[in-house]
């Protein structure tokens, strides 16, 4: 049952190609190096909320409805956008800069099996800045991504095709990772507010608990690599914890959660780490980035399987990210082996803008050099649009 996907962005004739990597082969190619680079804070920016354990008695037997949040905002801003990096940049503190989602997504990029696209610019002195498109399906989760029959298109008004799951299930992780804290009594702040979040212009929204942890990493080779990370909460006051939400998508023949999740949750766990690899070590990636003590991981499930906008909370479970890593079979060392490849390949490309997309059929990674206005034009539209 192939299914044949279309690109998550379409080639231009005046892109170039120059590069194709096969990402079977990648893994194997790399040296499986057990250099971990030590991270270094350089600043702490926005606040964590404390996380209510009353949420680690809740049962698939006794679950509780997931809230919807309408005044919390979230900024998944991209690297150029960060107004923290750019300054770290143009201080010449580092080399490279990237976000946790777009580095552990590299860090994890044979996993992948949708299409996905990055835009990277390598300045003259040879920074490197990786960015994700804007308006692009990168920041939504998928759902059963790796599974043996992932969603289809098939039935394109129903509720389960790819991009309505990966709009629901991004929802439920952004209303959980908020649900499970306390409220503001416990707050820590950083050194810094939230650099997003503009109190003139905020239409009645608080920014969500998230503290961005920025880090640098030696990685030799004079690389210096920052990259802005993120942490959810915080549990009994002194450990740092991340936050996600894995939701049960309704399989024929599948056992439902509610009757396996209490007296099985490793089984259920296994198969989420079959079906869902990929974004389950991302997650990972994330939270070994942040330096976070705790994962905390909630399994959430609709109210009937043909209601796709509610939804409850059936169990959390913590884990410690470098035992979770270790079980889902995430290496530490190649994850930096990854992105050492990924920073050498661009250091023999001239300076200039480039795209970096997987096929979306084959495993396929291929890099183009593209005009240094790509991707800008729609912007010159609306300002023109907007004079007129």
């Amino acid at each position: 049952n192939r299914v044949d996907r279309k690109a998550s962005v379409s080639v231009q004739p005046e892109w170039n190609q120059v590069e194709d990597l096969d990402l079977s082969k990648l893994t194997k190619s790399l040296t499986a190096s057990t250099d971990v680079p030590i991270a270094d804070d350089i600043i702490w920016c926005g606040f964590l909320d404390q996380y209510n354990d009353a949420y680690d008695k809740v049962t698939a037997r006794a679950p509780t409805p997931l809230k919807k949040n309408e005044t919390k905002e979230f900024y998944p801003v991209t690297t150029t956008d960060d107004p923290v990096l750019e300054k770290l940049a143009i201080d010449g503190n580092g080399n490279v800069f990237i976000t946790d989602a777009i580095l552990a997504h590299l860090m994890t990029c044979t996993r992948s099996v949708y299409p996905w696209d990055l835009v990277i610019q390598k300045l003259p002195g040879g920074t490197l800045f990786f960015d994700k498109r804007d308006n692009s399906q990168f920041d939504y989760l998928t759902v059963n991504e790796t599974a043996h029959s992932p969603p289809t298109n098939d039935d394109p008004n129903g509720i389960n095709t790819p991009e309505r799951l990966g709009l629901e299930a991004t929802t439920i992780h952004q209303n959980f990772t908020q649900q499970i804290l306390k409220s503001k009594g416990t707050r820590k702040n950083m050194d810094l507010p939230n650099p997003f979040y503009d109190e003139e212009d905020n239409d009645g929204m608080e920014p969500a608990s998230v503290a961005f942890r920025y880090r640098k990493f030696d990685l030799g080779d004079n690389t210096q690599l920052v990259c802005r990370t993120e942490l959810h909460g915080l549990v009994k006051k002194t450990q740092y914890m991340t936050a996600f939400a894995l939701n049960e998508f309704p399989t024929q023949g599948a056992t439902a959660w509610r009757d396996k999740l209490d007296s099985q949750r490793g089984a259920v766990l296994a198969t989420e780490l079959k079906n869902n690899s990929f974004k389950l070590a991302k997650w990972t990636a994330a939270s070994l980035l942040s330096g976070a003590d705790q994962m905390k991981i909630g399994f959430v499930s609709r109210t009937s399987p043909k209601n796709n906008f509610d939804h409850v909370i059936q169990a959390t479970q913590f884990y410690r990210p470098k035992d979770f890593a270790t079980q889902i079979t995430l290496a530490e060392g190649q994850m930096w082996a990854m992105i050492r490849m990924f920073i050498t390949l661009m250091r023999k490309h001239e300076d200039g803008k480039y795209v970096l997309m997987r096929d979306p059929n084959k495993a396929i990674l291929r890099l183009f050099k593209v005009p240094p206005n790509t991707f800008e034009e729609d912007d010159e539209d609306e300002e023109e649009d907007a004079i007129e």
